[in-house]
């Protein structure tokens, strides 16, 4: 071998010792939600496609991290989404499960994860039992929850002098706790509640249950319900006309797909709190712009920008400790403040709560609306300090009582 050969390759068995060297762990994460049914809209494929756009702007193979993204349908079932849980975490090798809408599906995730000793990203489900008596040291719940919903919408409507109330509540752990959540709410602002019933989930004909609620003489109507629920309820509320009658429905949980598929004539004048919004600053256009042109020309809803957030903020911490030990890199999850582009700076508590702002919308009129996807009107920030729970309220066993 000539002296120039020798050189060359010595310089190149440093150069892929040094590639080697910075090689990475590889990751799974699994993106589990309702691809077919009544949250497909606000999580799907969608979800599917944020957590993509997270793995490719956050360069991680040019960080050394092999990232794999497999995603499956939870059917809004329980023993579904366990089943595919337990599969994923014992033959397929997933490190991580993101997204997962529908309450009662997430709590059984939240508890498998617990076992199997992974890592649970939430950013679909609402319950706030996630970070409360259910906590566990394996789960972060990203996007929104109960109170945060009970804080903005419930606080808003009794403040604006909406004090008696009827609720129209899915009848599951969502539901519960979200009528539960904004009850809560309401006698703290001194309001009342005068009645409610559980209505069937999934359901299609709310005809009798808002009959009822009309005939409560509640100055609001609190649908504790979510997706297609929440669009024939509001629908059929106005075939009766419960809001000309001058009760006001208060959507707790509203999404701006929901309001796209309602129409602005529909919808017009309905108050909302979402944690995002595709036209909040020129990061969440611009984010929102790259995700329609994947997505059919829809725009990003909060479920799905909460799983672009949270697989982010995983893949830095992998990358920071070049290791996917589920304890160490929790611990560096909710040791290092959250940044990114869709929903700016906050943490993540002992009790796996993130906070960030909240915002207070209004939909807008169909004069005052300039686009197709020009939906809202933004009535106040609300600090994430007071948009979500104290960390010492939610009973969450993670945190210190000392």
């Amino acid at each position: 071998m000539s002296l120039k050969q020798f050189l060359l390759a010595t310089a190149l068995a440093a150069v892929t010792a040094g590639a080697a060297q910075a090689q990475g762990p590889s990751v799974k994460i699994g993106v589990l939600n309702d691809r077919s049914g009544l949250y497909s809209d606000i999580s799907g494929e969608g979800s599917v496609i944020a957590a993509r756009m997270a793995t490719e702007d956050f360069k991680a193979a040019e960080k050394g991290l092999k990232v794999e993204i497999v995603s499956a349908d939870h059917q809004n079932k329980p023993d579904v989404g366990s089943n595919i849980a337990r599969q994923w975490y014992d033959r397929d090798g997933v490190d991580v499960i993101t997204d997962v809408p529908t309450s009662s599906v997430a709590l059984a995730i939240n508890q498998i994860t617990r076992e199997k000793n992974r890592i649970f990203i939430n950013s679909g489900a609402a319950t706030s039992d996630l970070t409360g008596a259910q906590c566990s040291p394996n789960t972060v719940h990203w996007t929104y929850d109960t109170v945060m919903l009970a804080n903005g919408t419930g606080g808003a409507m009794v403040r604006a002098g909406g004090d008696t109330w009827f609720f129209l509540t899915a009848d599951y752990a969502f539901g519960h706790a979200l009528e539960r959540d904004t009850t809560a709410v309401i006698q703290k602002n001194g309001g009342k509640v005068l009645g409610g019933v559980r209505t069937p989930f999934p359901g299609t004909d709310f005809s009798s249950f808002l009959l009822q609620a009309q005939s409560s003489k509640a100055k609001v109507i609190g649908l504790a319900n979510a997706g297609g629920d929440t669009i024939n309820s509001i629908k059929q509320a106005g075939e009766f006309g419960i809001t000309q009658g001058g009760q006001k429905l208060a959507g707790l949980l509203v999404f701006s797909s929901d309001i796209k598929a309602l129409g602005l004539r529909t919808a017009q004048g309905l108050v909302l709190t979402e944690s995002f919004y595709w036209d909040l600053n020129d990061d969440t256009r611009a984010f929102s712009k790259r995700f329609a042109e994947k997505a059919g020309g829809k725009m990003p809803t909060m479920v799905q920008a909460g799983v672009y957030a949270g697989v982010l903020h995983y893949l830095k911490a992998v990358d920071a400790l070049k290791d996917k030990d589920p304890a160490k890199v929790m611990a560096k999850m909710k040791e290092m403040p959250t940044d990114d582009p869709l929903f700016g700076k906050g943490a993540i508590r002992a009790d796996g709560r993130k906070i960030h702002d909240a915002y207070l919308f209004e939909v807008k009129k169909p004069a005052e609306s300039k686009g197709e996807w020009d939906l809202y009107r933004q009535v106040s920030k609300i600090p994430g300090d007071q948009a979500f729970r104290p960390l010492d309220q939610g009973g969450c066993s993670l945190v210190n009582k000392s």
